[in-house]
This record gives structure tokens, C-alpha cells and sequence, in this order.
């Protein structure tokens, strides 16, 4: 066994585990972070690409809404770090913040890189201790880390273990799912890992994948009715795939289509192309003289649908149905879309799924397993896009922190 001088081995170098070495470190614990990448927070700098978004102003009851069916098993970690925390804990590392239009929360350079080079470097001034290009094996017979670095693999026997090895989306940037066979070998039970914040796959024609793959279509609102009878509608953005539909919009909606898909096998939403404009009002449009002009022309002429709007009108629509003005309003108002699928979870931005609560005591410690605690997308929750999911693994990766730190006072290992 290689020789281990640190109290505490996480192993996950993202956001909760970053935020537990944090909490430990400030504890005045030795800590090692373990990491199968060459660097830290791979995938928190590319969901900070397009700019990190970092949480959600909303207020805290439709804030914790998002969490659905886990929000009570989240609730008092998310008030203990609630939005307005993790803003405040930014700004101690010299980053401001920002609400945007739609109440998401960013850091002013809109960039992850100088926010993760600013925390990483108050890790280190605390004593925490990064072994990169170590990937995690699971446990020997005598109950050691087994990990494996470029130069063979050694094995590594903490007073207290922290898993933070995320889901199994985007498995290039290090989070593979790997660890539930290990997991589950030693008696935790875990929900199976699913695609969420995911694409759907639609039976396209090839004439729209041809022409319009990778179209956004602005300024929609889509209504769906999920297994539980409950509709919603919301506005918003959309993209149509060469495999079928992704975009916010979609993802606001993946935890229910998904849930539909595995009950009915397929399952259908409606758009509203036109939201600012009710039926009456496009009927009227619809029905004014034209002339010579092409019934298409005079679509976008008088209501501005061209483009992959009028593809979508083609789709669903027979020539002589096109050419009948109130089913055309109709399909304007409510276009159907039937998703057949999920894409696969390695092409979505998070997975649903995970270590179960139930397998957990209060301080996110797994109770088949002593001195072992899990955090951050290892657990079974899912929330849509907008902020939501950083939050949650900034304030599971505090409370496991935290829950580490407790469980070596109570057993006089400090």
C-alpha cells in the first residue's frame, strides 16, 4: 500500500468535490483530491463554454421546485447554501456576479476558467493536495482505494473517503458511470443512470434533416401532459436535430418526456408557433385576400412564419390540409411533435439516476459503507438547466463535507 499521510481522500475533482475539499481543508483536515483527468473541473469549464451559469435568482420555494420529486432530500442542503450563499461565496473569490434577463445568474466574465483558477488556488493555499491522472478501481480486499495512475496502480487507506465522480454524461471529460457496479457490489442501491437534460429522437423526413438540421426555432411555447395528468405550457428556444429535438425548451421538459417514453413508448408535446398572437388573430391573417402570391409567401408576409416554422407546417401537414386556413390555425397554435426516445446519455448534459437516498444517513454518508460519503451527481436527483444543477452539487459536495467532518469528531479521529 502506497504510503497515505492525508485524513481525507475525495475522489472527483468537479464542483462538489472542489466544494467538500474546501469545507475540509477549512476544517483543518489533510485532504487529497483524486482525479482520473489531467486537470480539475473538466466538465465544469465546458458547461461554462457558452458562460457559467452559475444558479437562479427565482425565489426559493419555485427554486427548489426544480429539484421535483427529490426536493425534500435536498431542501435543507440547499438552504444551508441556498442561491444567494453560493453568489456571496463567488464574490470571496474575487468574482462579481450578474442576473440576467431570464433571472439565471453568471459571473460577470461569463467564463468558468478564471472562477475554477481562483477557488483551485485557495485549495492549495489551504493544503489540499491534487493527484491528477488517477483513476479510481474500487476497493481492495483489505478495504483500500484502489487507483490507477500512469505509473501503475496503488492502493491508498484514508480515515474517511468522499465520492464526487459525477454521472455518466459527457464520459469524455471523466464521469463514466464506472462506479456503480462497485458500488452496487457493496450493497448500495442505486437508480438505474438515465439521459436528463437530454435530446429526443424524432422520425424526421430526410427533406427536413437535410435542410433544416440544426435550426433554432425562437420564440415557441411548448405544452405537454405528463403520466401524472399535469399540463404545462412554457416559452422559450428549441432546436430541431438531424436526430430530432434538444435545446432549453426540450430540457425543461426531459425528466417528464422520459417518464412518458417509459410508460407509453412514445410521446407527443405541442408548439405554439406564433404565442403572441391568439387564434382568432391568425385566422383572421390566414384568411385575408392574397392574391397572387403562394400561400407561403403569405404566411410570412402576414405572420412572419418562414424558415423552419414553415418546414414544420410542411411535416405534420398535407397539401390539403395546408390549404385550409382553420386547420392550418390550428396546427400554427398547436404543432405535434412525437419524440420515439431519449438520445444516449453520454450526449446528454446531465444524468438522472444515481446513489439513492434511502442508502444515505443524514450527513450523505452511505451506510453500508462507514467513512464513505457520496456527493454531487452521483446522487440520485436531476434538475433542468439554468443554474439548478451547480447549485445542487455545490451544496451536496458542502454537506458531505460537512457530514465527513461530523462522523470523525463523533468517532475522535481528528
Amino acid at each position: 500500500m502506497t504510503s497515505f499521510n492525508h485524513s481525507i481522500a475525495i475522489i472527483g475533482a468537479g464542483p462538489a468535490g472542489l466544494m467538500a475539499a474546501e469545507v475540509l481543508s477549512q476544517a483543518g483536515l489533510s485532504v487529497a483530491v483524486f482525479d482520473a483527468m489531467p486537470s480539475a473541473g473538466r466538465k465544469f469549464l465546458m458547461a461554462g463554454k457558452g458562460g457559467l451559469n452559475i444558479t437562479h435568482s427565482e425565489p426559493f420555494e419555485p427554486f427548489l421546485s426544480r429539484y421535483g420529486t427529490q426536493r425534500a432530500a435536498l431542501k435543507p442542503m440547499l438552504n444551508a447554501f441556498s442561491p444567494e450563499a453560493l453568489r456571496a461565496w463567488v464574490q470571496g473569490l474575487g468574482i462579481e456576479t450578474f442576473v440576467g434577463t431570464s433571472g439565471r445568474v453568471f459571473p460577470t466574465e461569463m467564463k468558468a476558467a478564471p472562477l475554477l483558477r481562483a477557488w483551485l488556488h485557495r485549495l492549495r493555499s489551504n493544503g489540499v493536495h491534487f493527484h491528477m491522472r488517477h483513476r479510481w478501481l474500487g476497493w481492495d480486499d483489505d478495504g483500500a482505494l484502489r487507483l490507477r495512475n500512469p505509473d501503475g496502480e496503488i492502493s491508498v487507506k484514508p480515515q474517511a473517503t468522499l465520492l464526487a465522480l459525477g454521472g455518466a454524461s459527457w464520459p469524455q471529460l471523466g464521469s463514466d458511470g464506472a462506479w456503480v457496479t462497485w458500488l452496487q457490489a457493496r450493497g448500495v442501491e442505486i437508480a438505474p443512470l438515465q439521459s436528463a437534460n437530454c435530446g429526443f429522437e424524432v422520425a424526421w423526413s430526410a427533406h427536413l434533416r437535410e435542410k433544416f438540421a440544426g435550426a433554432p426555432l425562437k420564440s415557441v411555447a411548448l405544452t405537454f401532459t405528463d403520466t401524472q395528468g399535469h399540463t404545462e405550457r412554457r416559452q422559450g428556444e428549441m432546436v430541431i436535430s438531424t436526430h430530432g429535438v434538444e435545446g432549453s425548451l426540450i430540457y425543461a421538459f426531459s425528466r417528464r418526456l422520459r417518464e412518458y417514453l417509459h410508460v407509453h413508448g412514445s410521446a407527443t408535446f405541442t408548439i405554439d408557433l406564433l404565442p403572441g398572437r391568439d387564434a382568432e388573430r391568425v385566422l383572421a391573417e390566414i384568411s385575408r385576400p392574397r392574391g397572387s402570391r403562394s400561400l407561403s409567401s403569405h404566411l410570412q408576409s402576414r405572420l412572419g412564419i418562414s424558415g423552419i416554422k414553415a418546414a414544420l407546417l410542411r411535416e405534420v401537414l398535407s397539401q390539403a390540409q395546408f390549404a385550409d386556413a382553420t386547420i392550418l390555425t390550428k396546427t400554427i397554435k398547436a404543432l405535434p411533435i412525437t419524440v420515439n426516445a431519449t438520445r444516449p446519455i453520454a450526449e446528454a448534459i446531465s444524468s438522472a439516476g444515481g446513489v439513492s437516498f434511502n442508502s444515505l444517513d443524514q450527513n450523505l454518508m452511505l451506510t453500508a459503507l462507514p467513512g464513505v460519503f457520496v456527493a454531487g451527481e452521483m446522487l440520485d436527483w436531476e434538475a433542468p438547466t439554468g443554474g439548478y444543477l451547480l447549485s445542487a452539487c455545490f451544496a451536496t459536495g458542502r454537506s458531505a463535507g460537512l457530514g465527513v467532518c461530523d462522523w470523525l469528531n463523533r468517532h475522535q479521529k481528528f
